[in-house]
């Protein structure tokens, strides 16, 4: 394993490791204006929420690493405390990455970029008409983490009206996470996007008390066949299923199968056993996978 002294690497090395590790990294596109009114649109990928109530995302113009100079955006927020944060989807992104060129102060890179200028209802800064979802926010604070070229400074918006384009939204009125086609930001020139084809869901541990990976008998937790992956599933679980329930699951055709096809080698039939359990576990079917494992 490599391991590195960050103490013994330049600012623009050390930035090229924690982006590329660190990702993907939502990207929010963030319009601010100055006390002059002249309007400014960056995308940063420095950005995430971190509350609720209250509603907040903080975002980080960081001092650039070349020439330790600031950004438009951090100027503008700290003569007019308020921003649009608008989330960047696929459709988008080319003119998004474009923004980010570092235009001379006072250039407008609605314009620039050809976005479009909606006008807030509650701040000073227009939002981009084109994104999927548009927050308007009071700047609530701005926290400078240094005065050294690459340092950050971290701005608290808090969230005080969002705007939701229709057509992302379910049959509920909920966003739907396919509809929206997110992109997130990942190191150098590299971006990955979020299609149904990649999306997955981990059932959440809130409800219920899992079991704990620690609880498996040894002869499931040290498997060749089952993953780490496989055995977070297992635990996940609130009890383990019964007797009668491990009883009754051995008339499944697949698993009668196995046990018939492999009588007086118990290794192999672990294997396989195992196996049947990993793609019961890969469709969902934790207590089924539970059931060929106990049975």
């Amino acid at each position: 394993m490599l391991t590195i002294k960050v103490s013994d690497l330049k600012t623009a090395e050390l930035q090229n490791y924690l982006q590329y590790a660190i990702a993907p990294r939502p990207i929010c596109f963030v319009s601010t204006i100055d006390k002059n009114g002249n309007v400014n649109l960056s995308p940063f990928s420095f950005f995430n929420m971190f509350s609720t109530n209250p509603p907040i995302c903080i975002f980080s113009p960081a001092r650039r690493v070349r020439d330790n100079t600031t950004k438009h955006s951090l100027e503008n927020v700290l003569e007019v405390p308020e921003c649009v944060i608008n989330i960047v989807n696929y459709d988008m992104v080319q003119q998004t990455s474009l923004a980010s060129v570092e235009y001379p102060k006072g250039t407008n890179e609605f314009i620039k970029a050809g976005f479009t200028e909606l006008a807030s209802e509650l701040v000073k800064p227009p939002r981009v008409a084109e994104s999927p979802v548009q927050m308007e926010c009071v700047v609530k604070e701005v926290i400078s983490l240094g005065n050294e070229a690459g340092a950050g400074n971290l701005v608290l918006a808090e969230i005080k009206l969002i705007h939701i384009q229709e057509h992302i939204l379910d049959e509920s009125g909920k966003i739907d996470q396919e509809k929206i086609d997110l992109v997130a930001r990942l190191g150098g020139d590299w971006y990955c996007r979020v299609t149904s084809e990649n999306l997955f869901k981990v059932e959440k541990p809130v409800r219920t008390i899992g079991i704990g990976v620690d609880s498996i008998p040894s002869s499931i937790k040290n498997s060749e066949i089952l993953t780490g992956n496989n055995l977070g599933q297992l635990g996940n679980l609130e009890a383990l299923p019964t007797d009668k329930e491990i009883e009754e699951f051995q008339f499944d055709p697949e698993l009668r199968q196995i046990l018939n096809a492999t009588i007086g080698d118990s290794r192999n039939r672990q294997r396989e056993l195992h196996q049947y359990a990993k793609a019961l576990l890969e469709k969902g079917k934790v207590a089924d996978a539970w059931k060929v494992l106990l049975g």
